[in-house]
């Protein structure tokens, strides 16, 4: 499954390329992308584990950003 998710408050280019690399890191997860200039997220993921990955996402960015949020 393929969802593209706006983000918020993503202040910093560095931070998104550490949240892209972490989020890709998750068990299901086929691809992650954080793109800083639209400040959105596109997450392609395992059908059965995608509300889990996407759970854990939301806190892999709170850690590295507290600020941001993934918005859904």
């Amino acid at each position: 499954m393929k969802k593209v998710f706006p983000m918020e408050e993503l202040d910093c280019a560095n931070c998104a390329a550490k949240i892209e690399a972490a989020i890709g890191k998750l068990e299901g997860v086929e691809s992650a992308n954080v793109n800083f200039m639209t400040q959105k997220l596109t997450l392609v993921a395992s059908d059965d584990l995608f509300d889990s990955i996407l759970e854990q996402a939301k806190r892999i960015v709170k850690k590295i950003e507290p600020d941001c949020a993934i918005l859904t």
